[in-house]
């Protein structure tokens, strides 16, 4: 069996794998989105396709291949109906920008049509091969997956992005017991804060802004990190102080259809219920009066109403920044204290600025204590800067484990 890595490789963005055996499998078909949009490496031929979890570092390029092929794809119901949602507004996008996508309205549909979903411990027949999903603690629907070569008996095991650590809405991920794993290591350097600690720290800071009059900006991930947030609001009495706007909405609502992929889609239900949601501009002018919480997208800056309300935050407000900001971003020069750019004019924030970690991500010890339970032979570690793969290998190979590094255009031979 033969491993070739098409992108996510010595960097994060644009996961591809694919897995050449009797059949060939493709694990992730993602885009990287900085300055400019970046793809895989040429994919060749495809009989299926194992997808991960939706956001569009994995999931932005898979429709591209059902321009000449028709592949199964397996996935979670969430995950798919996620997918839906973001390319749906990829292109609307690019066909507002006047930009040509890279695959058509057609392949989109033919994709839809093609996918496989996948409940969490059951074994899905392919061929000579059973595909298995599990939880992996990501966002809702994100799955481990495990493909076992039905033949030989042998395991290769697939965690896009997890969590080992529980969330407020995700359990932690489950292991998968295999021969070969291929693992994410965005943070094979370091490790988070604290969750205890962040959540404290962060409810804190909110209610010190909103007391005082001010506004709580947050700008979220629409997919994930909206959902996460508003219900540690929730559960610290504060979703009625708050409005929700951007994709965040529609991205909750299929969440809530999905309770069984939640560990807590009560509390998650019972915060939208008192969300004010932003359905009319009059409701985005009330919501800068003052005194109120505004959970938006983009959680980067890149776009959505949060360019909007960000421009008339009151001086005693505060923007409070819960995920990772792509370098070129506007999230990223914020943090960097330069002005923004919206709508190709500089704009200056004078309003204080935090930085909250709130990652989905497994940090280091999450990766050692991993790759323990999967007992893996070999682990073949992606989806990381070369310095992280670099620090996560040395820590790992310490511990006896065989591992690899790749690059993005290498191919890996493995006894499967």
């Amino acid at each position: 069996m033969r491993i070739r890595f098409l992108g996510g490789a010595g960097e994060v963005g644009r996961s591809a794998f694919v897995v050449e055996d009797k059949k060939n499998i493709l694990l992730d078909c993602g885009v990287k989105v900085e300055s400019a949009t970046e793809y895989p490496l040429e994919i060749g031929r495809v009989d299926a396709c194992v997808l991960s979890h939706a956001h569009l570092d994995h999931s932005g390029f898979l429709p591209s291949i059902y321009r000449d092929a028709s592949p199964p794809t397996f996935a979670t119901q969430p995950t798919m109906e996620l997918v839906e949602l973001l390319i749906e507004d990829a292109l609307k996008i690019a066909k507002r920008k006047h930009d040509k996508p890279a695959y058509s309205r057609a392949d989109f549909r033919e994709m839809m049509s093609k996918y496989v979903p996948c409940e969490y411990g059951y074994e899905n027949e392919f061929d000579d091969y059973v595909i298995t999903m599990r939880d992996a603690g990501h966002i809702c629907g994100s799955a481990v997956s495990s493909i076992e070569n039905i033949r030989s008996g042998r395991i290769l095991g697939y965690t896009g992005d997890f969590k080992l650590e529980e969330q407020t809405l995700q359990k932690g991920a489950d292991p998968v017991k295999c021969d070969i794993l291929i693992m994410e290591s965005t943070y094979g350097g370091g490790e988070h804060t604290g969750r205890d600690k962040l959540v404290s720290s962060f409810i804190e800071d909110i209610k010190d802004v909103i007391d005082n009059g001010g506004t709580a900006l947050v700008p979220v991930f629409a997919v994930g990190r909206s959902q996460e947030i508003l219900a540690i609001l929730e559960e610290h009495g504060l979703a009625e102080r708050t409005y929700l706007d951007g994709m965040a909405r529609a991205a909750t609502e299929i969440a809530l259809a999905h309770k069984r992929f939640l560990k807590n889609g009560k509390l998650l239900a019972e915060g939208v219920n008192k969300v004010s949601v932003v359905d009319m501009q009059h409701v985005r002018r009330n919501a800068v009066k003052g005194g109120k919480i505004i959970l938006t997208t983009s959680g980067m800056l890149t776009g959505g109403p949060v360019l909007n309300y960000i421009t008339q935050l009151s001086r005693n407000s505060k923007v409070f920044l819960t995920g990772f900001q792509v370098e070129g971003t506007n999230g990223h020069r914020l943090l960097e204290g330069k002005p923004l750019l919206i709508d190709g004019k500089k704009f200056t924030v004078r309003n204080e600025v935090g930085f909250y970690d709130f990652s989905a991500h497994a940090g280091r010890k999450d990766l050692h204590d991993y790759a323990k339970l999967c007992s893996p032979e070999e682990i073949v570690l992606v989806h990381g800067s070369v310095e992280n793969m670099a620090a996560a290998a040395e820590s790992l190979r310490l511990e006896g484990f065989r591992v690899h590094t790749p690059k993005v255009g290498d191919t890996i031979d493995f006894e499967f």
